[in-house]
């Protein structure tokens, strides 16, 4: 029985913490634009200014990293399949 390689499991850990990452940050850009839209329709309250840049805040607090995670991730498989290991 072969143990895994301890780096392609590191790897993958952070795969998917860059995965859920996206997904949360994302999502709350979704929510915001659909916040954008109902403030639209119901008159720019406060209320609702606040909510859409704390979504939009929130979201790119998960998202930036996640991102630039992911493509890390992606580069060093890349070069490992290149280099043959």
């Amino acid at each position: 029985m072969t143990n895994p390689d301890p780096v392609r499991v590191r790897r993958r850990q952070i795969q998917r913490l860059a995965e859920r990452g996206q997904r949360i940050g994302y999502a709350l850009y979704g929510i915001a634009i659909i916040g954008f839209f109902v403030a639209l329709i119901s008159g720019f309250r406060s209320a609702w200014v606040t909510f859409i840049i704390s979504c939009l805040v929130i979201g790119s607090f998960f998202l930036a990293p996640a991102i630039v995670a992911g493509y890390a991730v992606k580069a060093a498989e890349r070069e490992d399949r290149e280099a043959g290991r």
